[in-house]
């Protein structure tokens, strides 16, 4: 067994262990899906950085980076400006202290908007979690080239689908991960995992700067545009990269769950300058590693599989322990975030339609057992739709845009504005949701040459535009012309300064 394959082997060790270990303490509803609220900020900042950067930023931002230099910092710049919004909004959500974004659209608007909020979670979350299996597929790949041999021979993967493989161990693995213990087991394995992609990556970047001849090495290397402030984009296009992350960044209920699970409000605000100050560094050397390994590798046959640079580059640029240690931290990242984002809607399945609907009286035990049930339920649905998308970047900004048109509008309301009504984030939730969709499926069909389709040039476009811009529009539109909502509903999500000022008002 190669270096490689011994630390992925270890780290699958330490994962199911650690796992394993917070079985016991999950006894009721509360410790499965927010770690009965017990998290301080330090563990809450590791938690909220490995489920914010995963195959997103490790395989299809490093795509991006590849092929298009230092612009593609463009793509995470989005989540750091809006890093600078949830410094407001994390107190307020600890404050709240509800389970899921679904719960907060039902006390802010209507029972309809949370089951609304709950699809369109779904739909993006599980696309969120596909192209984790994928990006781990990837590694798998990399890491044990006797796979593709396996798939071919014995399981009968067709030519080019070989790394599918991989995808489906990968997908069982953190299907069974994710069932055993909730919350409890994503959040502190969350602070190694955190811990060891920060080291690695970091530690990587001299020995990369020096192989490629430093900074004058790296310019002589890509072409001039790799290093400009927009590079080969035009802003339109570099918008398309910012806003679906910045919004995401907004909404995001995987972040929303970690505040809920916060000791107290003190400790979701403290976490949130940790996070900015992770966010930028891991997100920044992530899109460094991709850009020297575009000029060491460039030409090599991972010029057909870009997405792959990050791994590839650990196992040819440095050192053999420190490569095998940055591909099982890429490894690790990749597993805690599909862990992340396939908890985060079966919680909403559990929480908002099961316990609100289906049986109300349920016992924790029973909602433990759906819960799981419905993890593997999920983890299957994310597994088919990996079979439908090849590229990573253009599932996540797919996955990102469905959250950004139909979930952030409504909730970023409830924090902000009292006179948004509830048809009208049901409005903007349904519309949001239906156009991204509807767009996506259109842009598939050009893509295959069968279609009327084909060739369009607009579709050449990502939807978060024409999605977003409905979404606004009907959100505003619908307020104005529908009856304001009462006091009750919108003072939960104001800060308490301004609903005292109100009531004196």
């Amino acid at each position: 067994m190669n270096l490689y394959a011994i630390v992925l082997t270890v780290i699958v060790v330490v994962l199911l262990t650690v796992s394993i270990s917070q079985i016991r303490k999950v006894k009721t509803k509360a410790d499965y899906l927010v770690a009965g609220r017990t998290l301080p900020w330090y563990v809450l900042v590791f938690t909220l950085l490995s489920s914010w950067i995963g195959s997103g930023s490790l395989f299809g931002g490093a795509e991006n980076a590849f092929k298009n230099g230092f612009p593609a910092l463009w793509q995470p710049a989005g989540g750091w400006v809006g890093l600078l919004v949830i410094l407001v909004v994390a107190p307020r959500a600890r404050k709240f202290a509800q389970f899921t974004v679904p719960d907060l659209l039902e006390t802010r608007y209507n029972t309809a908007a949370r089951v609304l909020g709950a699809i369109a979670i779904l739909f993006a979350f599980t696309a969120i979690t596909s192209y984790q299996f994928k990006g781990g597929g990837d590694v798998l790949h990399l890491t044990f080239p006797g796979l593709d041999q396996i798939a071919r021979d014995t399981f009968h993967f067709a030519p080019g689908h070989e790394h599918r493989l991989g995808m489906v161990i990968i997908a069982v693995f953190v299907i069974v991960f994710t069932a055993l213990a909730g919350m409890a087991s994503v959040a502190y394995l969350d602070v190694v995992i955190g811990l060891l992609a920060t080291v690695m990556c970091l530690a990587a970047i001299p020995i990369l700067s020096n192989a490629v001849g430093g900074w004058s090495g790296l310019q002589q290397k890509l072409p001039a545009d790799h290093f400009q402030f927009l590079g080969p984009f035009t802003f339109v296009k570099a918008m398309e990269y910012f806003m679906p992350v910045f919004l995401l960044m907004l909404g995001n209920q995987a972040m929303y769950q970690k505040f809920f699970s916060a000791k107290s409000e003190r400790d979701a605000k403290i976490a949130v300058f940790g996070w900015i100050g992770g966010t930028l560094i891991l997100e920044t050397v992530i899109v460094a590693i991709a850009v020297f390994g575009a000029a060491l590798y460039g030409n090599t046959d991972v010029a057909h599989a870009p997405r792959e640079i990050i791994p590839y580059t650990a196992r040819h640029g440095l050192p053999a322990v420190m490569g095998a240690l940055l591909m099982g931290a890429v490894f690790a990242k990749v597993i805690s975030t599909a862990n992340n984002y396939l908890f985060s809607p079966a919680t909403n399945l559990v929480h908002d339609v099961y316990s609100r609907f289906v049986n109300k009286n349920a016992s924790d035990s029973q909602i433990l057992l759906v819960s799981r049930i419905i993890v593997v339920g999920l983890g299957i649905f994310a597994l088919l739709q990996g079979t439908i998308w090849e590229s990573i970047l253009a599932m996540a900004l797919y996955a990102y845009t469905i959250y950004s048109a139909a979930i952030t509008p409504a909730v970023m309301a409830a924090f902000f504005s009292k006179r948004v009504t509830a048809p009208a984030a049901v409005t903007s939730i349904v519309l949001g949701t239906v156009i991204t969709i509807a767009w996506n499926i259109m842009q598939l069909a050009s893509q295959s040459g069968n279609s009327s389709l084909a060739g369009a040039t607009w579709l050449q476009h990502d939807a978060i535009f024409p999605a977003l811009a409905v979404s606004l529009v009907s959100l505003v539109g619908v307020s104005l012309v529908t009856a304001p909502p009462r006091p009750e509903q919108w003072k939960p999500f104001l800060a308490n300064e301004n609903v005292e000022a109100t009531a004196k008002a």
